[in-house]
């Protein structure tokens, strides 16, 4: 980085602000108090036909104090951290909580919830980078791809390099911190034909930057992307089988969490409410969380309740085996916590995989889509409608790029639906899955 960042001494003012924010709630006639506190540092690059368009250095702080009086709760948030501003926010969120109506399902979770170990998970990799090695960087990536025949401009490459340190504590007595890293390097190319203009991107996001794919790599991929997709047509109207590529599968995935995140079911907004036990996948396939995997995208030791995490298994041979609960949103259904307050971490599959081209063989007819538009997604009814890109599959075979249609289900019929999973696995985020293919959907075009 080009500033010094101390996670170590970042850590521990943080820690000594949470705890003096807990101690002044108590003696200010709380009855609990949780804190959460964060500083992260930042760098960004952006750069365009081989012109740096933008250096960004960012620094965040921020302390949010939630105080409880009886089942009353009242929270405020500061993006200063320092002494004056923590002891104004513990005053200020008594008094909303005085003036609050009271909730049945309001406090901590349960003390002997509470994480009892903090380990080292493996995901704090500060990269020692300067703003000239960056910008470097960007430009060979950009440079790799623009040298590509057949890309006629670009939508240019950026870098981001980011660490910071986040601290959790509560009335409990219970005191957690963890240090994390994160970097990405992508790009984004055009490419232009009697047909149109077509733009596509790659990238790379690692929590260590020394696993992230060679700048030069990524932006030959980049440019590869958007050759392939020059001389794209609309397809057929009707229904067809539609295999999704592993980015946008992770992003079936991210409904399916939605729909059984505990927020969503108490308000009655999910197409999966009182589901439990019941089958929504063919029997091959199982889905659960990971998070205290090392060195992954979305590792960490408890959630934001305080509660420790552990491995969870939502999707049990087909059936849905458990929600995803916090302590608050398990209290208003009457269940326990899954250990889930702030979402799900690393979501992991664990099923038979295919070759990507055993599934197009499987397809036989239809359409491979490798991106998506709109927000078409009916949370509470499972109606799914987007605007898509892709190619069409004849004969098992890619025979030509698509674009300008529309495919349309429900979440409930693909998820019963999905034929198979490919190998291809996407483990760039926080969810790794391979392509889906989907039996049948239907496919607006020409």
């Amino acid at each position: 980085m080009t500033q010094a960042f101390d996670a170590a001494s970042q850590q521990a003012l943080l820690e000594t602000r949470v705890q003096a924010a807990l101690e002044q709630a108590k003696q200010l006639g709380a009855d609990a108090c949780e804190v959460g506190a964060s500083v992260d540092q930042g760098i960004g690059i952006s750069v365009r036909l081989g012109e740096v368009e933008s250096v960004e250095l960012s620094r965040d702080q921020g302390i949010a104090v939630t105080v409880y009086v009886g089942q009353r709760k009242g929270t405020v948030s500061s993006s200063d951290a320092g002494e004056a501003s923590v002891r104004a926010a513990v005053e200020q969120a008594l008094a909303i909580a005085r003036h609050t109506g009271e909730d049945p399902a309001a406090g901590l979770a349960s003390a002997d919830l509470m994480a009892r170990e903090i380990p080292d998970l493996d995901v704090h990799h500060p990269w020692q980078l300067s703003t000239d090695e960056a910008i470097e960087l960007a430009l060979a990536c950009e440079d790799a791809g623009r040298r590509m025949e057949g890309i006629s401009n670009s939508d240019g490459a950026s870098l981001s390099s980011g660490e910071g340190v986040r601290v959790y504590g509560n009335s409990h007595g219970f005191l957690g911190s963890q240090r994390g890293s994160r970097h990405s390097l992508s790009c984004m190319l055009i490419a232009e034909d009697a047909s149109g203009m077509q733009r596509d991107y790659d990238y790379s996001s690692e929590r260590d930057p020394q696993r992230l794919a060679l700048a030069e790599d990524i932006g030959v991929s980049a440019a590869e992307r958007t050759l392939r997709r020059l001389g794209a047509r609309r397809p057929i109207t009707g229904r067809f089988p539609v295999m999704f590529d592993p980015a946008l599968a992770g992003g079936l995935i991210g409904h399916l969490m939605s729909a059984i995140a505990g927020g969503s079911l108490y308000r009655q907004a999910s197409f999966l409410c009182d589901r439990l036990g019941e089958p929504l996948f063919p029997e091959w396939f199982s889905l659960g969380e990971k998070p205290l995997e090392r060195g992954a995208m979305a590792s960490a030791p408890f959630d934001n309740d305080g509660v420790y995490t552990r491995d969870n298994v939502f999707i049990d041979q087909g059936r849905l085996a458990s929600y995803m609960l916090s302590a608050y949103s398990a209290r208003r259904l009457g269940m326990e916590t899954t250990g889930n307050a702030g979402g799900a971490r690393n979501i992991r599959l664990q099923v038979p995989l295919s070759s990507r081209q055993d599934l197009l063989g499987k397809m036989e007819r239809g359409v491979l889509v490798t991106e998506l538009m709109g927000q078409g997604v009916n949370g509470v009814t499972g109606d799914y409608s987007r605007g898509a890109a892709g190619f069409w599959v004849e004969n098992g075979q890619i025979q030509y790029p698509v674009e300008e249609f529309t495919i349309a289900g429900s979440l409930q019929a693909m998820f019963a639906g999905l034929v198979g999973i490919g190998d291809d696995v996407d483990t760039r985020g926080s969810v790794h899955s391979g392509s889906w293919l989907i039996d049948e959907m239907t496919v607006a075009g020409s």
